[in-house]
């Protein structure tokens, strides 16, 4: 072949192949230690003491927590809530909103770093990972291997121990909405409803799926919360920060090599920031969305600083304006003294207050007025004028109760269809009871006429009562 022949075959570009689509590299963080990853430990297993073992708990013969959907009746402890008491729910929302965004004003999302249920369950799932096929270097290396019987064997480990994890989750998960101690003798005799199944199945399904098989995706693609956090951020919100002023230049150098004598920074460029970190992300780049504040990086680099024998802190929790020294991080009072948070902390705090004071003063028995549509007037043997009507009695507590009742609105008004020595409400039942109204038919012209009942409730063992007044109409000739 001729030199020019071969120069045109050099000079003829390559065939390329070009993906559009690239599926994510699974991410596989070696395991820090240190100060914030035993605080990630602790607050693992107080949030996952209170999801596994609470609904075991039983109080006054019930279980302890149960929110009873088909029955509509939830129980916390010695709190017993019906239908109409979902206000508290929109109540609890608006709290946890505006907690949410009281906390990451001042402190970021230390939420997602140690109490999100993804980054728990994410972290949970990196123990199984590094119990069974070990550490970072050894996982790198089992995930490049061929399959072979070693490898299927501590794969095949890893994968029934996290089924083991998922299940148990799903069924914890459904007792909290069914009676625990029934549905898991139900479950393993294969007589538990279906309802109950599938919300355990489908818990569990998702926790392989998100803690598992997603993982980090979930924290940098999916979540919400990730995407709006800047806007509750501003320059004296608590971030984990690399201090680029005390680390750059950074460059490797021998452990024994004097500092002074360097041109580099603190930072010997180990990367092992980059390394523990679970989101994959380089915290020497500066604030991401995808950092969860959970430390990691911070464990690594100050054990790193104390082999090198240098002042740790060159990664840590800190805000942008103490990096621009406007104060330092002693100074927490002009860290927490400031309209945004104070603002939130005062919206957070009246709907608290404001919570706690209904639930306290609540009503235990509801009573609902309901107009007999089918009688609207009659004549009673005794000859006077009678509307008919339905009282739904709604007992949100967990003791019987006895209701008596009276009614005014007329010089001569008459209540009938109620127990003269009062009706037994049981408790945590709702019944509808049909009573009567009359009145001589000189009062009660044409027309609707104001009426007002009142009902006195007790404890069927206690003299202490309470009363509830309700208005409705009477319908005249």
């Amino acid at each position: 072949m001729s030199n020019d022949k071969k120069d045109k075959t050099s000079k003829q570009p390559k065939e390329q192949v070009i993906q559009l689509y690239q599926g994510a590299k699974r991410i596989h963080p070696k395991m820090a230690k240190g100060r914030f990853a035993n605080l990630r430990i602790l607050a693992i297993l107080a949030t996952q003491f209170v999801f596994y073992v609470i609904p075991w708990f039983n109080w006054s013969g019930r279980q302890a927590v149960l929110f009873d959907i088909p029955e509509r009746h939830f129980y916390i402890f010695g709190l017993s809530l019906g239908a109409g008491d979902l206000i508290y729910l929109t109540m609890l929302l608006i709290i946890s909103a505006f907690g949410l965004f009281w906390w990451t004003t001042i402190a970021g999302r230390l939420w997602c770093g140690y109490s999100c249920p993804q980054t728990i369950y994410t972290e949970i799932m990196l123990w199984i990972d590094h119990f069974v096929e070990g550490d970072r270097n050894k996982r790198l290396k089992l995930d490049k291997e061929p399959w072979n019987f070693r490898k299927i064997r501590i794969k095949f480990t890893k994968y029934l121990i996290i089924f083991a994890v998922c299940a148990w989750t799903g069924i914890t998960f459904a007792g909290w909405f069914t009676p625990i101690r029934e549905f898991v003798p139900a479950l393993f005799t294969f007589q538990a409803g279906g309802g109950s199944l599938f919300a355990a199945a489908f818990y569990g399904f998702m926790t392989w799926l998100m803690a598992h098989q997603m993982r980090e995706q979930v924290c940098k693609y999916m979540c919400p919360y990730a995407r709006f956090q800047s806007a509750m951020f501003d320059k004296d919100t608590l971030i984990i920060s690399y201090d680029e002023e005390r680390g750059e230049p950074r460059g490797a150098r021998k452990k024994n090599a004097k500092k002074e004598d360097l041109p580099l920074g603190d930072c010997i460029n180990c990367t092992m920031c980059v390394q523990v970190c679970p989101v994959g992300i380089d915290i020497r780049d500066g604030l991401q969305y995808q950092c969860i504040g959970c430390a990691a990086c911070i464990d690594a680099c100050d054990e790193i600083m104390d082999k090198m024998n240098y002042p740790r802190g060159l990664i840590r929790y800190t805000t942008e304006s103490v990096l621009e020294h406007e104060y330092t991080d002693a100074d927490i009072k002009k860290r927490l003294l400031r309209p945004r948070v104070l603002g939130y902390g005062a919206v957070l705090l009246v709907a608290v207050i404001a919570m706690i004071t209904s639930i306290a003063f609540r009503q235990t028995l509801e009573v609902d007025i309901i107009k007999d549509r089918g009688v609207m007037l009659r004549e009673n043997n005794r000859g006077w004028l009678e509307n008919a009507y339905n009282l739904r009695i709604i007992n949100d507590s967990e003791r019987e109760q006895v209701l008596t009742a009276e009614v005014s609105g007329f010089d001569e008004i008459m209540l009938t269809g109620l127990p003269s020595e009062g009706l037994k409400v049981p408790a945590r039942e709702t019944i509808t009871i049909p009573v009567q109204v009359s009145t001589i038919p000189e009062y009660a012209d044409k027309g609707s006429h104001p009426i007002e009942f009142r009902f006195t409730y007790r404890e069927a063992d206690s003299n202490e009562t309470n009363t509830i007044v309700e208005k409705a109409s009477f319908i005249g000739e």
